[in-house]
């Protein structure tokens, strides 16, 4: 199993919080943004990335300083919530790495896309804590992840010679033709082998989808030993998410990197309007899942 090294230790603990948990905010999509902010797709195609950027500095501003630590992208909101002072000095910085979207392979795999320039030594320059990698996996059909495993490989070697701290994620997708029943069912078990595949590949961080179910849970943290993973909310709505981090955290998850499920309905492309959305929707929420994190920090502390 890797190990962190002292600076990327350094690095994972600051982005935890107090607790030692992790508490991430992560805005850095950028199409999935859009499509929030307007519902027609026109009006989506108008939306700069200098919008998205100003969005995302409300998040970090308004939602990210009550956490400890925040997920921006570099295409949109780095280095400018750095250099204009946006983001608290107390406020850890993750860097994306992965590209808007996919490509599509001839069998209908998703081949996961990388930032242009975007290196471990760039995330260093732009003032990043450290960097994320979200690939896209089907563990259960290998032929499906070869160019996605080059991708984690690639980037998983570059932090490491740069020392510097790197956050993986993945995610699963329905092959074509599979029915959601079906895709539903596998969820556990392609969670698991997807985790089984990242920390082969040398993961010393996991950021996961929910895990589908306590004992799902629990056999990815038997997996990870002493990897710390994530869970991410994916979207989903805030209860439903509550629900999940407190299944996650009482089977072993060492904290939470969210986004939509605290955010997706307060943002607009009138700032006044997100700013007042994220201090009274957002905030209450992100104390719910910090009250879950600590209860269940404070009964591992004693145990």
């Amino acid at each position: 199993m890797a190990r962190m090294t002292t600076a990327e230790l350094r690095g994972y603990q600051q982005i935890c919080g107090a607790d030692g948990a992790m508490m991430v905010i992560a805005c850095d999509q950028r199409g999935g943004m859009r499509t929030l902010l307007a519902s027609d797709p026109a009006e989506q195609a108008k939306i700069s990335n200098e919008v998205l950027g100003d969005t995302k500095a409300d998040i970090a501003r308004y939602l990210a300083i009550e956490a400890s630590c925040v997920l921006v992208d570099p295409i949109c909101a780095v280095p400018a919530i750095v250099n204009n002072g946006t983001l608290h000095r107390n406020t850890a910085l993750l860097i994306g790495l992965d590209a808007s979207g996919w490509d599509v392979s001839p069998e209908g795999y998703r081949l996961s896309k990388l930032v242009d320039g975007i290196t471990a030594r760039k995330v260093r320059e732009l003032g990043g804590t450290g960097g994320k990698i979200m690939v896209y996996l089907r563990s259960d059909t290998p032929a499906a992840n070869t160019h996605n495993i080059e991708i984690l490989k690639q980037v998983i070697a570059d932090f490491a010679a740069e020392d510097l701290l790197i956050v993986v994620e993945f995610l699963t997708y329905a092959l074509e033709g599979e029915t959601p029943e079906a895709y539903a069912a596998k969820i556990p078990e392609l969670i698991q082998g997807g985790s089984q595949i990242c920390l082969d590949l040398g993961s010393k961080v996991l950021k996961l989808p929910y895990p589908g179910s306590p004992e799902s849970c629990a056999a990815v943290t038997r997996l990870a030993g002493d990897v710390p993973w994530a869970v991410l909310s994916a979207g989903v709505g805030h209860d439903t998410f509550l629900k999940q981090v407190e299944i996650a955290m009482a089977n072993g998850a060492s904290g939470v990197i969210a986004g939509r499920s605290l955010w997706k309905d307060c943002i607009s492309l009138d700032r006044r309007v997100t700013r007042e959305r994220l201090t009274m929707i957002a905030v209450p929420r992100l104390r719910e899942i910090q009250a879950v994190i600590a209860r269940h920090r404070s009964v591992a502390a004693a145990a």
